[in-house]
């Protein structure tokens, strides 16, 4: 199952947002376009949807409605949201909510709406909501007593993921809060999280790992997870050297790009549901970010999973393999980020026909007007 289409309104950096989604998704834009953000609706859903989150706990952890609600609503105070959920061609479900804040700046459900199919099972609020006003603060899909009939939405929105590694992070988990459990998205518990798997299990994907990492790291050997004196799961990678055994370093030595195409594999190989990536060609040698595209591609097909890519990187999107209808544009403006697919562009469209990248078709027409002025800037 996939998001097939996703709608907002006054979502952070967007007014609006009605756009169908394949099962590879590419989000480019300048800096500061809302390509995280955009992100951020998919985890959204996915933090409603926890056992320990909900609706308060979501818009808690990102400031509170006020900080999600876009900059540029004026009429419409609600901030919204809708997904389609599709097997193949095949639409199973529609979730919406809409909600804003009561006096207290505290969340208040708006409109909650499920279907499925074509056939609508709950819409809120309803006779109940009405009487006791206290039920707006939940919404159904987070309450097991109230998400029987609809529970696969629940469980599909628990199932995303989202990674951006941060490599200092991984080296040093211990010295920082959970900071509303965001840091695990940056690799806080990367580490208990490999250790955690069945042996059989993460055997085979470090195997696999391995095999993917000699070609970017030609020295490496072997990749095993290994636990300290006090318990403390390490990953460990033997390296190729003068010495007849080999030299040993753990994940506080691995450099950076090492690190974060470790994480990178792993995530491709954990879970079922959509996989949500942030830039993952940061740290990465161009040579290996020509061939990202592919084997997200291969992986993903291998387990059926939807994934979505916010990058800058020119190599990332110069595979010939990226289609115009894979990827969306973000074009920033006063009235909030604009969201359109390559492929509606008729330029666009057209210079890909001719054979160009996605990276030459694309990219130019999502770089700042004044970004030559910065040639010009002195201290």
């Amino acid at each position: 199952m996939r998001v097939s289409h996703i709608e907002l309104a006054n979502w952070k950096n967007f007014q609006t947002v009605n756009v169908d989604l394949p099962e590879r998704v590419f989000l480019v834009g300048p800096n500061a376009s809302g390509k995280s953000n955009l992100l951020d609706a998919f985890r959204f859903l996915r933090d409603i949807a926890l056992p320990g989150g909900g609706l308060q706990k979501a818009c808690s952890d990102r400031g509170g409605v006020s900080k999600i609600r876009c900059l540029a609503a004026r009429r419409y105070p609600e901030v919204a949201a809708a997904v389609e959920l599709a097997e193949g061609d095949k639409k199973l479900w529609r979730y919406e909510i809409a909600f804003t804040q009561d006096n207290n700046r505290n969340p208040r459900l708006t409109r909650e709406v499920v279907c499925r199919g074509d056939q609508l099972i709950l819409q809120r609020p309803d006779e109940t909501d009405k009487v006791d006003q206290l039920r707006l603060s939940q919404t159904a899909l987070e309450q097991i007593s109230a998400n029987q009939s609809f529970r696969d939405i629940a469980h599909f929105s628990e199932s995303i993921s989202y990674l951006h590694l941060v490599p200092q992070i991984i080296r040093n988990p211990g010295s920082l809060s959970e900071d509303g459990g965001f840091m695990d998205a940056y690799g806080r518990h990367f580490l208990e999280r490999v250790a955690k798997t069945p042996e059989k299990t993460r055997n085979s994907r470090l195997r696999k790992i391995r095999n993917a990492l000699v070609i970017a790291v030609p020295q490496l050997k072997e990749l095993r997870l290994d636990h300290d004196p006090r318990g403390v799961p390490h990953l460990v990678g033997v390296y190729e050297h003068w010495r007849p055994k080999g030299a040993k370093q753990n994940e506080e030595q691995f450099s950076d790009g090492t690190l974060r195409l470790l994480g990178l594999l792993w995530a491709l190989q954990e879970g079922e549901g959509p996989l949500l990536l942030e830039e993952p060609e940061l740290s990465l040698h161009s040579g290996v970010v020509r061939r990202l595209a592919g084997l997200i591609y291969r992986m993903q097909k291998a387990r059926r999973r939807q994934v979505l890519i916010s990058t800058h990187s020119v190599d990332l999107l110069s595979d010939p393999g990226i289609s115009g209808e894979e990827v969306l544009v973000l074009k920033p403006g006063v009235e909030g980020t604009q969201v359109t697919r390559a492929a509606s562009n008729d330029e666009i469209r057209h210079l890909l026909e001719a054979g160009m990248s996605a990276a030459d078709a694309v990219l130019p027409h999502t770089e700042p007007e004044q970004a030559i002025q910065l040639e010009l800037f002195t201290l």
